[in-house]
């Protein structure tokens, strides 16, 4: 037998499946409605004291940029050997201060002290050909010089000769053989003479000319050899200004080449800050711009020196110098 279900009706309908997706809507649009009128924005409660409250007005607007930065040396210099060689004796120690010529590092070269022994034997070689050169030069010019006399002298002797025997000839008392003779004679020593005088011009000319490049040549090798043995002092090596001694890379017994880097010395006068500035402000950073500088609660004055335009892990790099006193 079938049962009749009863028909809800009035308020009691709500509660039905029929009624569910009317439900589930209003939620949803109460959800919507809720996320509408929700402020979009969060709440900062900060204390009164740290508010600083002034008049907005039109003027320049400074940018300012926090960074940290390290103190150096203005003035660093590398210290490196003109002359290769062994590391004999280490004189000052890292961290010492020195001044200027100081030793610090002396070196052994066997092989610069044999070409220094050999410069010197080819010096002395050419001194003494040079010395050779002068003596014979002095020589040759006596040699002319002597010649000349004997040659005028018988020049003189054949003019008078030929003199004589042209009277006897016109008056017929020689042969015209013994004439022609004397005059052939007397004309051949007037050649000679002329040679001889001509030779010496030429030597004189030449004699000059060699004389004084003598000495220059002479000063020139005596440079050189000065400048070789200067290549023995460049053994030791020596600060080039006052200063702290920095890191020093050198062992005894070590052999150490020309030019290569062992350590470096700091000017402790002056100073700069060196900093990294993020690649942000690279278009907005430029030389002569002020800054300030906090250090045990003083304050320094700085301005930017340089900026290296190289970018690396996204910054550069940038030194700034005090201004006034440090």
């Amino acid at each position: 037998m079938d049962k009749q279900i009863e028909k809800k009706t009035g308020w009691r309908t709500l509660f039905t499946r029929k009624a569910l997706p009317w439900w589930l809507g209003g939620v949803l649009a109460a959800l919507v409605i809720i996320l509408i009128a929700k402020p979009h924005h969060s709440t900062l409660r900060i204390s009164s004291s740290t508010l600083t409250i002034s008049q907005v007005k039109t003027g320049e607007f400074n940018d300012y940029i926090r960074l940290s930065g390290t103190v150096q040396p203005l003035v660093a210099i590398q210290i490196s050997p003109i002359e290769g060689g062994i590391v004999e004796e280490i004189l000052a120690e890292e961290g010492t201060s020195v001044r200027k010529g100081d030793p610090i590092i002396r070196l052994t070269n066997d092989n610069l002290d044999l070409q220094i022994l050999n410069s010197e034997a080819e010096l002395a070689e050419k001194e003494n050909l040079l010395r050779n050169t002068q003596i014979q030069m002095e020589q040759d010019r006596l040699s002319v010089k002597q010649a000349k006399a004997e040659c005028q002298l018988n020049t003189k002797r054949l003019k008078r000769t030929y003199e004589q025997h042209q009277k006897l000839y016109a008056d017929k008392m020689i042969s015209k053989e013994d004439y022609l003779k004397a005059k052939e004679d007397y004309e051949l020593s007037q050649e000679k003479l002329r040679i001889i005088l001509s030779k010496e011009v030429q030597d004189s000319l030449f004699r000059s000319t060699q004389v004084g490049r003598m000495p220059e040549s002479l000063e020139n090798m005596q440079l050189n050899m000065r400048m070789i043995r200067k290549r023995k002092d460049n053994l030791t090596i020596k600060s080039p200004i006052d200063g702290q001694l920095g890191v020093l890379d050198a062992v005894l017994g070590e052999i150490i080449g020309a030019g290569t880097k062992i350590g470096q010395i700091s000017d402790m006068s002056s100073y700069k800050v060196e900093a990294q500035i993020d690649e942000h402000y690279i278009d907005r950073v430029m030389p002569g711009l002020t800054a300030t500088f906090e250090r045990n609660g003083n304050t320094f004055q700085a301005s930017l020196r340089k900026i290296y335009p190289e970018v690396r892990n996204g910054k550069f790099k940038a030194d700034f110098k005090f201004e006034g006193k440090v």
